[in-house]
C-alpha cells in the first residue's frame, strides 16, 4: 500500500508565485492527471475598499490548514496538495490564498481544492478587517452563513 503524501502547509506574510508551487508539486510525477489551483485575491468591493489586515493564530492556524489538507487527501485520493495562505496588510488586487490539489483525475482535483477552501473558510483561525480607500478602518469581519452553508455540503 502506497504512503498518502503529506500536504504541504504554509502561512506567510510575503506573496507567493502560483505557477511555481504548481510546478514544484507536479515535477518528476507522471501519475497526476489534474490539477486544479484557486487564488483568492483581495477584491475592492466597488472601489471602496484598499486592503485588508488578514491576522491568524500562529500554530493553530497551520494545525488547522494541515487538518483539513489531510482530510481532503484522504477522502478524494490527492496525490498532492499544496495550500498558502497570507497573513498582514493585504492590498486589494493582491493574492490572498492558495490552494493546488493534485489527482488521478479531474474530479477529485476539483473536489479537493473546493473542499479545501469551503473548510479553511471557516474552519481555520483567520480573521479579516477592512480597510477603506478613505482612510479608516472597519470592524473585523463577521463569519457568513453562506460559507457554513458551502461547508456544510460536504458531510451530506
Amino acid at each position: 500500500m502506497t504512503a498518502k503524501p503529506a500536504p504541504t502547509i504554509r502561512v506567510q506574510r510575503d506573496d507567493f508565485d502560483a505557477a511555481a508551487e504548481s510546478r514544484g508539486l507536479t515535477a518528476g510525477r507522471k501519475d497526476i492527471g489534474a490539477i486544479v489551483s484557486f487564488v483568492g485575491l483581495c477584491r475592492d468591493e466597488a472601489g471602496t475598499l484598499s486592503a485588508l489586515e488578514l491576522e491568524h493564530y500562529p500554530g493553530m492556524a497551520e494545525a488547522e490548514m494541515m487538518r483539513i489538507g489531510r482530510l481532503a487527501i484522504e477522502r478524494f485520493s490527492l496525490l498532492g496538495l499544496t495550500a498558502i495562505h497570507r497573513f498582514g496588510r493585504i492590498e486589494a488586487g493582491e493574492q490572498i490564498v492558495l490552494v493546488i490539489a493534485a489527482a488521478p483525475h479531474r474530479q477529485a482535483a476539483f473536489d479537493g481544492a473546493n473542499f479545501v477552501m469551503d473548510f479553511l473558510k471557516t474552519s481555520a483561525p483567520f480573521w479579516k478587517k477592512e480597510h477603506s480607500q478613505d482612510g479608516s478602518s472597519g470592524d473585523w469581519v463577521a463569519a457568513k452563513d453562506a460559507d457554513d452553508t458551502a461547508r456544510d455540503r460536504w458531510s451530506r
